[in-house]
């Protein structure tokens, strides 16, 4: 299942990468992901490694995740190895007025959350809670800034 979306914020590239370089905050602008947990001794960069529990609706899977791509300002490449495995990568653009910041994520979902029948009925629920998602990160770059 690949899912892509996007948005824009009022922002640079670098002071979006400071809201989402800290991957512990991410709990604050995504709903879906509840908490998170190291499992390294490192928080940030390629080979930062940990678990999110994640809960939409009455479905709660926690995941490890690993960091695969790390630059700063520009993208973020995650590898999620639990029980939904695949990959997502977040990209920040500079455009004219701030920046655009896009989520794209290829999952697989494992039986018990019925496989590619799961992921048929899942993508519009998840395209729905990531973009909400990135209202919630848009606000609190926004915040971050004031």
């Amino acid at each position: 299942m690949q899912i892509a979306i996007e948005t824009e914020i009022p922002a640079t590239p670098t002071q979006v990468w400071a809201a989402v370089e800290d991957l512990s905050t991410h709990t604050e602008w995504m709903a879906d992901a509840e908490t998170i947990t190291f499992v390294t001794d490192q928080h940030s960069g390629v080979g930062t490694e940990f678990d999110c529990l994640t809960v939409v609706g009455p479905l709660r899977t926690t995941d490890r995740m690993r960091v695969t791509e790390w630059e700063p300002g520009a993208v973020m490449g995650i590898e999620h190895r639990g029980a939904v495995t695949g990959t997502g990568r977040f990209t920040l653009t500079a455009v004219p007025g701030g920046t655009r910041f896009a989520w794209a994520e290829e999952l697989r979902f494992p039986w018990w959350l019925g496989g590619p029948v799961g992921e048929v009925f899942g993508k519009p629920v998840l395209k729905l809670v990531w973009r909400r998602n990135l209202d919630r990160l848009r606000a609190h770059v926004l915040r971050t800034l004031a």
